[in-house]
């Protein structure tokens, strides 16, 4: 009888508040359906992202908000006959009178119980949510349109298996804090259809590269060199498999060698390098300032350095490191020939197909309005000129279009979002000077200190090269790779 009581009780006090009952109705219509979502996400790990999105963006925060207005009806939103609610009187008369303080005992136990399950709920949806705001699936596939660009890029990139938050946050409440308040801004600019297209390069808002890229990557112990063999086909019948075979000096080693040296000398601990940027990419770049273990420094300018620094609107002061270089290692966005290039040495466009990198790379450069669009184009064009120029492969090999076809389209839709206005190049790579400027932004032989040096544009200075753009490299004859 007791418990009926209680239970009465209960509800007759949310009864006696609007708020509380509207609060109540939404507890009792989602709690269910909150738990059942949680405990098959929590079984059968559901990546879709909206699935995600559905339980811990929209019903748990509605959950949430029910029973705020439970305990805010309870408190202040209830009948005229209950405003002496917890005043001295009330609360006396309650602990004096032995039916009265049964009553309230019950009440409490009641009001501990669900608390303590509400508690619960709420902590495991704020840790599957918590998981689920981290997850790659939110970060590069909730708002599709815009995030598809960097989700795609990252699926076939080397860090694909690192989750996006590893680089975007790290550890650390502060960068976490920071970037839910940027991820907020972004879905309101999502849902306002207000954000750029393409997406501008977070440059300046990115965690420094020391606690990120340098969690896993330590830059003091590369030393030596690299053998790097580069693929190319050409654009003749026979698709000619060329190869440029480096020595890359990709070392820094200072704790290794006598002296830091090599394209991770930048970086070294042995030396400190800041430069002064005047425009917003970094790609202007007048000043350098290079700071020696022995204490010595040098600094470098260009002979405009001044004036450029002085009428600048952007000017930054960086100290350099891993990003200056690395500015895509991940979201990588390859140039049409590279892209193609990597279709064919994977298999994925049959080299056999003869002038097949020449068509590749007239119909991947047009224009088009949408990836479906460039899909069909694509398809349509290759047909009408293997058509035209070589029917009897058509006839006999259509097996090999339909795959060049295929490989093609690939090649387009992994680095072409017309959607987000990304063409070719609208995204370049540093590293090197294949892309744009790369490392020429600073080895261009104009930078030149008081004491007459200069920053270097020697090919030596980073690499070696053993052969360039030869069909049957006699190097990699000699060292039995071929």
């Amino acid at each position: 009888m007791g418990q009926l009581d209680m239970v009465k009780d209960f509800f007759l006090g949310i009864s006696r508040s609007r708020v509380s009952l509207v609060g109540a109705m939404i507890v009792t219509v989602t709690a269910p359906l909150l738990i059942a979502y949680m405990a098959t996400d929590s079984i059968f790990h559901v990546k879709n992202p909206y699935f995600g999105g559905a339980v811990y963006l929209l019903l748990g925060p509605t959950f949430l908000g029910g029973l705020a207005l439970v305990f805010i009806g309870a408190f202040f939103f209830r009948g005229e006959r209950d405003v002496h609610l917890f005043t001295i009187e009330y609360m006396r008369r309650y602990f004096t009178d032995p039916v009265l303080f049964g009553r309230l005992r019950r009440n409490i136990f009641l009001i501990v119980l669900l608390t303590s399950i509400n508690f619960a709920v709420f902590s495991v949806f704020l840790y599957r949510a918590y998981h689920y705001m981290e997850s790659t699936q939110f970060c590069g596939q909730f708002c599709h349109t815009v995030m598809n660009p960097e989700h795609t890029t990252y699926m076939n990139s080397p860090h694909s298996r690192v989750s996006c938050v590893e680089c975007h946050i790290g550890s650390g409440a502060g960068w976490f804090v920071k970037s839910k308040i940027s991820g907020a801004r972004q879905l309101f600019a999502v849902a306002l259809d207000t954000y750029a297209r393409p997406i501008e390069t977070p440059v300046h808002g990115l965690r420094p590269a020391r606690d990120t890229c340098e969690s896993c990557h330590r830059p003091e112990m590369f030393h030596g060199e690299n053998l790097v063999v580069l693929d190319k086909f050409l654009e003749d019948e026979k698709n000619t498999h060329v190869k440029t075979v480096l020595m890359m000096k990709s070392g820094s080693a200072g704790d290794r060698s006598v002296s830091p040296n090599g394209i991770h000398w930048h970086v070294a601990p042995e030396n400190k390098i800041t430069y002064k940027a005047v425009d917003q990419k970094r790609m202007i770049i007048p000043e350098i300032d290079l700071t020696r273990k022995n204490g010595t420094n040098e600094i470098f300018k260009t002979s405009d350095a001044d004036q450029l620094i002085s009428s600048s609107e952007h000017l930054e002061v960086r100290e350099m490191d891993c990003i200056d270089c690395h500015n895509r290692p991940t979201h990588i966005y390859l140039p049409a020939g590279k892209a193609l290039d990597g279709k064919i040495l994977s298999g994925t466009i049959p080299v056999a197909l003869p002038y097949v990198k020449k068509v590749g790379m007239q119909v991947v450069k047009e224009e088009y309005e949408s990836q479906e669009q460039a899909r069909a184009e694509i398809m349509q064009r290759m047909q009408q000129w293997y058509a035209e120029n070589y029917p009897a492969v058509v006839a006999q090999q259509p097996e090999l279009l339909a795959k060049a076809i295929i490989g093609v389209q690939e090649a387009y839709v992994e680095n072409v979002f017309p959607a987000m206005n990304i063409v070719w190049g609208t995204y370049t790579d540093h590293r090197g000077h294949t892309d744009d400027f790369g490392c020429f932004r600073c080895h261009d032989e104009e930078h030149e200190s008081s004491q007459g040096n200069t920053v270097t544009q020697d090919c030596d200075t980073c690499h070696t090269i053993l052969a360039e753009e030869e069909e049957n490299p006699d190097i990699l004859k000699s060292l039995g790779v071929m």
